[in-house]
């Protein structure tokens, strides 16, 4: 299956690294022209100079805002005021006891994890349904269907997601455009590494703590591993494509079998 985006401008909030960052990649290796985002303007450089550098030719557009922002999305729709792509994968997680988690905390990880995401679906969309074609992407987590007690503010975000995409699909009915979740399950990443030695031995090499996290914390995966970066963004490049023209209104699972259910 050849996937090709050429001619498709796409946006991935949050990826200077991780999750993000290998989506940005994965879609200007199909060819897409890729908007990659993130708050400081050289984390942001940097991040396109990678791109640059795995991809020949990449066509990568810098794009420096703090999207939980009213004022940093209105600068991005000023930027690019028509997408064809929008991947909405900015997020904050940690740790922190159920009956620890102050007000602030609860609409700081909501306003991060959903509202950003829905000011920019709800700037795109009318400009996809115009055109009749578009995608529009939520990277939400399996803390969305199973909560984890150590994280409860993030998981409520998470399953939020899952109703805004939903919500936003049936918006979308007929017109060509598509909207879907992409569940990720535990994955590989600089910040998840940080949250692991959160709650394994500090002294533990990587292999070892990896393995020690998912044996006591993540035991339902079927794949006993973390799940690298780049096996997400495949899913989403997927779902951006015209393959996926019937796909929408869904909650894929990219989870590793995490999620202990026949559906989401």
């Amino acid at each position: 299956m050849l996937i090709d985006l050429t001619g498709r401008t796409a946006l991935v909030t949050g990826s200077t690294q991780g999750i993000g960052a290998a989506i940005a990649t994965g879609l200007a290796r199909a060819g897409a022209r890729v908007a990659v985002n993130g708050r400081t303007a050289s984390t942001v450089e940097e991040a396109a100079d990678r791109i640059r550098s795995d991809v020949r030719r990449a066509d990568v557009v810098p794009l420096a805002a703090d999207v939980a922002t009213e004022d940093g999305a209105a600068h991005v729709a000023e930027v690019l005021p028509e997408l064809d792509i929008l991947v909405n994968n900015l997020g904050v997680f940690g740790s922190r006891p159920a009956l620890e988690i102050t007000d602030a905390e609860w609409r700081r990880y909501f306003e991060v994890n959903v509202l950003a995401a829905v000011r920019l679906t709800r700037a795109y969309l009318p400009g996809m349904k115009a055109r009749s074609w578009g995608r529009v992407q939520y990277v939400a987590s399996d803390s969305a269907i199973v909560t984890p007690v150590e994280m409860i503010h993030y998981g409520m975000t998470k399953t939020a997601l899952l109703a805004v995409s939903r919500g936003f699909a049936k918006e979308a009915a007929g017109s060509g455009v598509t909207v879907n979740s992409v569940i990720a399950g535990p994955t590989h990443t600089g910040g998840v590494e940080d949250f692991v030695y959160e709650l394994v031995d500090r002294d533990l090499p990587w292999p070892e703590a990896q393995r020690e996290f998912m044996r006591r914390h993540r035991p339902q995966s079927l794949i006993q591993r973390l799940i690298e970066p780049e096996e997400i963004a495949n899913m989403v490049v997927y779902l951006s494509s015209p393959y996926a023209s019937a796909t929408t209104g869904g909650a894929i699972r990219v989870d590793g079998g995490y999620v202990d259910a026949i559906l989401p």
